[in-house]
């Protein structure tokens, strides 16, 4: 998805984003993107709070019914604009998706444990619990026996399917605003970030909840500059320190997103982290490189070389 474009520009993108998985917001983009009135408003917010995915989840929040055409959105807009405003300047767009762990538990198989897992923006910290989901990529393998939930994505290519799960020794992450699992209210934000159709996506996640609050990770608020160095010297007492992030860096602007990949980059050359990265295809070209990147699609990478392209959601991973 694009960030920091214009506002049209970045509603067509996060259409085409959502198209195959989410007829109406699909709608919703294409309708934004024509309607000047709407772009006039979007254009009152900063950048960062523009995004369709905060804009369509507040309001959601405040009774935009979705499915539901195009319509129903803009009335809400129009009509609750204040409290729609609100709720997009106080709230981010923190999904919390651990349907994604389908696309990097195969590159977590490829390091030596045990590890010690340090997640990069990571909200509630739902995708730190690798180990305790099974999981299916058809019709290549599959991976049995932790006793928790199945994730499934579809594999294309010679996906390393792991032999057993990771061995996590420590889990831990950074976020500008951590979600407390405990948080009935920040869970049911979360809930209202998942797009309107994916009732199993709203499941996943119900069910991700109660494992993490069964063993919930360190969890540090603030800044990933300020805190990772930190963080990768607690981990590294516990196993293999590594750094990972999905659909997150997106979220800096252009000056730190070079400014993160010469860290991570500059930790992996030293010896000090291991680094896989998740991000859509524009994010970090330094990464991503030439390579063709379908539409909808990220580059999963391992220490800055790409290794799959994946489903935003998890759902599909071709392995290059």
């Amino acid at each position: 998805m694009l960030l920091y474009d214009d506002v049209v520009s970045e509603y067509r993108d996060f259409a085409t984003y959502a198209a195959g998985d989410s007829p109406c917001f699909e709608e919703w983009a294409l309708g934004v993107s024509t309607d000047e009135e709407m772009l006039a408003w979007l254009g009152t917010l900063p950048p960062l709070k523009r995004q369709a995915n905060l804009v369509f989840a507040a309001a959601r929040w405040h009774g935009a019914p979705a499915p539901a055409p195009y319509a129903a959105l803009r009335r809400v807009l129009l009509e609750q604009e204040p409290e729609v405003r609100a709720s997009v300047m106080s709230r981010a767009t923190q999904t919390n998706e651990v349907g994604r762990l389908a696309s990097l538990t195969p590159v977590l198989g490829l390091l030596d444990g045990p590890l010690a897992l340090i997640e990069v923006g990571a909200s509630a910290g739902l995708c730190l619990h690798p180990d305790r989901y099974d999981y299916a990529w058809p019709p290549v393998g599959g991976l049995r026996g932790s006793g928790g939930p199945v994730l499934t994505a579809a594999a294309t290519g010679p996906l390393p399917v792991p032999a057993r799960h990771p061995e996590v020794a420590w889990r831990g992450g950074v976020d500008l605003n951590p979600l407390d699992v405990a948080d009935a209210d920040a869970m049911r934000w979360l809930e209202n970030l998942v797009w309107p159709e994916q009732d199993e996506r709203r499941e996943r996640l119900r069910a991700a909840v109660e494992v993490a609050r069964l063993d919930p990770p360190d969890l540090r608020r603030g800044d990933l500059f300020d805190h990772l160095p930190a963080l990768l010297d607690r981990a590294a007492t516990h196993g293999t320190p590594v750094v990972f992030h999905s659909a997150v860096i997106a979220y800096l602007e252009e000056p730190d997103r070079r400014r993160f990949h010469e860290l991570m980059t500059g930790l992996v050359a030293g010896g000090r982290c291991r680094w896989i990265s998740n991000e859509g295809r524009h994010v970090l070209p330094s990464v991503t490189g030439d390579a063709d990147v379908p539409p909808g699609r990220f580059v999963t990478a391992l220490d800055g070389t790409p290794v799959a392209h994946s489903h935003g959601h998890g759902h599909a991973i071709h392995w290059l």
